[in-house]
């Protein structure tokens, strides 16, 4: 049986708990994890997580209203 701790890894680095602090979220009805260095390309760069995040392609970035 696999430890849960060591199924949790950042879908961009692959870090575990161990590295570093990681961030569950729910997408297309499964958990996965990311580490707060890897959120903001989650926000605003999804695209670079094509081939990495199932339906990274049609995720549009965050409209920036500086």
């Amino acid at each position: 049986m696999e430890n849960e701790s060591t199924a949790k890894s950042c879908l961009a680095c692959h870090r575990g708990t161990n590295e570093t602090p990681l961030i569950a979220l729910e997408y297309q009805e499964s958990r996965i994890w990311i580490c707060p260095q890897h959120l903001p390309i989650l926000i605003h760069d999804p695209a670079r997580l094509v081939g990495v995040l199932p339906g990274a392609e049609n995720l549009s970035p965050a409209e920036h209203h500086d």
